[in-house]
């Protein structure tokens, strides 16, 4: 078969060569290339594939259905929504995700961006450097804060372990009933952790249920000089929405990793303009010790597929009609996920 990389997985040549020496003995092709979002030229260079292997750089269904040999789809990426499901579908084209490779570095980041925005970090710094002082920039301690993980898959459980062990009190808001609640959370509405929690954390999938979650509405309900912090998916937020809310001094900060289009923003961007709003290029999946993870699991989903062994199908093209992890696992062998539920947890 020929598999073609699409993108670099951000690993040395040699963590790569160790995953495709043995493809390559048993007689299959396999092209790496760097990244390009040149049409015509993925066009050329998919166009013969039995396999693609790409990161999160957007996939077209114009390319997808010009791929008449194409198989699998192996997506090194907890999301899929920047590939043309569809399209794959119509091609009968496998996907499979790397589901749980970045629980650790989001979560963190997390963590680390709720201290940032509660101590003024950036502007502290920043004062530091232009011979200032602490002057008006005296902050609050994430210690005792109430904070709520809205999408409580496996990197929000995760970010809760991480701010209960600072003393938080925790809420956490999920579509379904929540397996195995930890002893520390308190599972509540959405509305009540919003009225409530000094922090918010976003980590749910980017769906129709959950597109524009965050709106002027619910943003307004939040608690006067609350955090917003996303890691998720930017079009869970509505950043205009977002902005007149820093703008207006209704909440504190808020922290964004993540935009309604990847890197670089647009210099206009709300959030680039906006008051006490920390923003990040879409960083928090990237660790040096989650790329590694990152290219064990895509390789693991490759060689799996290679076997006839895809792991846990679950039929994502339903996932535009029905609510947001209320999907159940089909007979459609069309998509996998390697995450042990079998759902799409776009950072879950």
């Amino acid at each position: 078969m020929k598999i073609v990389l699409l993108e670099s997985l951000a690993v040395s040549d040699e963590v790569l060569q160790k995953y495709t020496r043995d493809l390559e003995q048993k007689g299959h092709t396999f092209c790496a290339y760097s990244r390009c979002e040149d049409e015509a030229t993925l066009c050329e260079r998919a166009k013969d594939a039995d396999i693609l292997l790409l990161a999160n750089m957007p996939l077209k269904g114009s390319i997808i259905r010009q791929c008449t040999h194409l198989q699998f789809i192996d997506v090194a990426f907890t999301g899929v929504d920047h590939v043309d499901l569809q399209a794959a579908e119509e091609m009968h084209a496998a996907v499979s995700n790397a589901s749980g490779y970045s629980n650790e570095s989001v979560a963190e980041l997390a963590l680390g961006m709720a201290i940032d925005c509660l101590r003024n970090v950036e502007a502290v710094s920043a004062c530091c450097r232009h011979q200032g002082t602490k002057e008006g920039l005296v902050g609050r301690e994430l210690g005792g804060k109430t904070v709520g993980i809205i999408g409580f898959g496996k990197i929000g459980r995760r970010a809760a372990e991480l701010f209960h062990a600072f003393g938080c009190p925790i809420l956490a808001y999920d579509s379904n009933p929540i397996a195995q609640m930890p002893d520390y959370v308190q599972q509540t509405s959405l509305d009540e952790l919003l009225r409530h929690a000094d922090v918010v954390s976003l980590h749910c999938p980017l769906v129709e249920s959950t597109r524009g979650l965050m709106n002027a509405e619910r943003i307004s309900m939040m608690k006067h000089r609350a955090i917003l912090i996303n890691t998720s998916r930017g079009p869970v937020v509505d950043s205009q929405a977002l902005a007149e809310a820093l703008n207006s001094g209704h909440l504190a900060a808020a922290a964004a990793d993540v935009f309604e289009m990847e890197p670089p923003i647009p210099r206009e961007h709300p959030l680039l303009n906006a008051k006490n709003c920390l923003v990040t290029p879409h960083i928090a999946f990237a660790s040096e010790e989650s790329m590694l993870r990152r290219a064990e699991i895509v390789f693991d989903n490759l060689y799996a597929f290679l076997h006839s062994e895809q792991k846990t199908v679950t039929d994502i093209s339903v996932s535009r009609q029905i609510p947001w992890r209320q999907r159940s696992s089909s007979s459609l062998p069309w998509f996998s996920s390697s995450s042990p539920s079998g759902t799409i947890s776009a950072p879950n």
